[in-house]
């Protein structure tokens, strides 16, 4: 019996309209019915087009009728910013740029605002700045998040001699160049199997179902941009109940990237929804909000919280297929998201807790704060400060923009730079240079009211894209 065979015109003959409904018509028809006749599947498809309502709970024709439904109105409301924003507090204000200042004012005039604070590695973003913490009630700013949702920190911390580094740095090199991938488009030939991939959400909302194929290919790779994986030595001072580690020098795996094309993607979609439904004046419009008792709202809350689990996914395959080829298990991982809102409770409100390149340090909760590609990172304990809403810095922060520091800084710099620190460069560019980035330790010294630091990570082998 020959199989069914629809054709794009014949269903625009009975009515259908251009658009996606037809492709996906008749892939649903010919992969579900593909032994019926033709004629009832296209009395099927006249009935759907009739009555798309009908249809909308069917498991398998609900999709083409969801097509078909009529699209709710978009909700244009004009809203404008509070003349006086809510005070909020600045950590190393004195190496901030006016960029960042300006951008935390705007967040702080939102109608939504309640409470804010801005890190002293703060630079300029897109609506909310990099390094500025923003809680507001009932609502989450997809750009408040960033595009990259959940981009995260992950050290992995061995019990091996750190001289080994040196000894055997060819084979650590080869091992983070086949450990991972680089690129902002870059995906795997196959797929490394993870629950993170079967979740619900890649069926129950829509934007997502297209995405899981690449979400799944690109699970375990990197990016691009400031994202890292590198080898370094993780010095611990004294011991520390929270950490668990002994006084001594270990091996260390640190890694820095977050939920690839499935974020972006998601923070995209969102941002354009949050700001047709809500427009906000000038500059202000990238601060578009989402109320979470809306659907698109709701939808956004899920997605996020699939990216940044999403995101951890890629971290631990990473760190997985390292730990293998070293043939020990970490004794202590430690991670964090910076790019992430947070549902916790304030002063005894819920609020929803943006932190846009700012770290959590709840009481007694441990982070990574990383500097650049010569310069350390530090673990640190979260102390709970209620002036930052319970947040830090995430890392140095950039002084330069990326143009900038390709004008400024040489090839020749960067590599007499990297001698004098004893830095093995896997990829990486001028962009990315420590010239570009603000010196860690003053960060460091802004913020000693809301963390403390348990350790630290001295790179030695840096693996970047380019």
């Amino acid at each position: 019996m020959a199989k069914l065979k629809l054709r794009g015109k014949d269903l625009r003959a009975i009515g259908y309209p251009e658009g996606p409904v037809i492709s996906i018509a008749m892939n649903i028809m010919e992969k579900n019915y593909k032994f019926d006749k033709e004629e009832e599947v296209m009395n099927l498809l006249k009935a759907i087009l009739a009555s798309p309502v009908e249809y909308t709970d069917d498991a398998i024709l609900g999709l083409i009728a969801q097509q078909l439904m009529p699209k709710p109105q978009k909700e244009w409301a004009s809203i404008g910013l509070n003349e006086k924003g809510i005070d909020f507090n600045v950590f190393g204000s004195d190496h901030i740029e006016a960029g960042a200042m300006h951008q935390m004012h705007q967040a702080a005039k939102l109608p939504i605002a309640v409470a804010g604070a801005l890190m002293p590695d703060a630079h300029s973003g897109y609506g909310l700045p990099i390094g500025g913490v923003l809680a507001t009630e009932g609502a989450v700013i997809p750009y408040g998040v960033g595009v990259d949702i959940g981009c995260r920190m992950c050290l992995s911390v061995f019990d091996i001699d750190p001289k080994d580094l040196v000894q055997k740095e060819a084979w650590f090199a080869r091992e983070l160049k086949e450990a991972t991938l680089f690129g902002s488009g870059r995906q795997f030939d196959q797929s490394t199997p993870h629950e993170v991939i079967d979740r619900p959400e890649f069926k129950q909302i829509l934007i997502l179902k297209g995405l899981q194929g690449r979400a799944a290919k690109q699970l375990g790779s990197s990016g691009s941009g400031n994202h890292f994986v590198e080898f370094g030595t993780v010095t611990i001072g004294e011991s520390d109940e929270i950490l668990g580690l002994a006084p001594g020098k270990y091996l260390g795996l640190l890694s820095h990237s977050g939920s690839r094309a499935l974020g972006a993607n998601i923070a995209d979609h969102y941002t354009r929804i949050a700001k047709e439904k809500r427009l906000l004046p000038g500059e202000a419009k990238n601060l578009a909000w989402l109320d979470l008792n809306e659907q698109e709202g709701i939808e956004y809350w899920l997605a996020m919280n699939l990216a940044g689990d999403y995101a951890a996914a890629c971290h631990h395959v990473i760190h997985a297929k390292i730990a293998r080829q070293l043939g020990r298990q970490p004794l202590q991982i430690v991670e964090n998201h910076h790019n992430f809102a947070w549902k916790e409770v304030h002063e005894g409100r819920e609020l929803i807790v943006h932190r846009k390149g700012a770290t959590p340090a709840a009481k007694d909760v441990l982070g990574i704060i990383p500097g650049s590609m010569t310069a350390p990172g530090y673990i640190v304990k979260g102390k709970g400060e209620p002036a930052s809403l319970s947040s830090a810095a995430h890392g140095a922060g950039r002084k330069m923009s990326r143009s900038a520091a390709i004008k400024s800084i040489t090839h020749e710099w960067l590599k007499e730079t990297l001698q004098e620190h004893g830095v093995r460069l896997l990829g990486g560019g001028l962009d990315e240079a420590p010239l570009a980035y603000k010196d860690i330790e003053e960060v460091m010294r802004s913020q000693r009211q809301l963390v403390e630091v348990v350790g630290q990570f001295t790179p030695k082998i840096v693996r970047m894209d380019g």
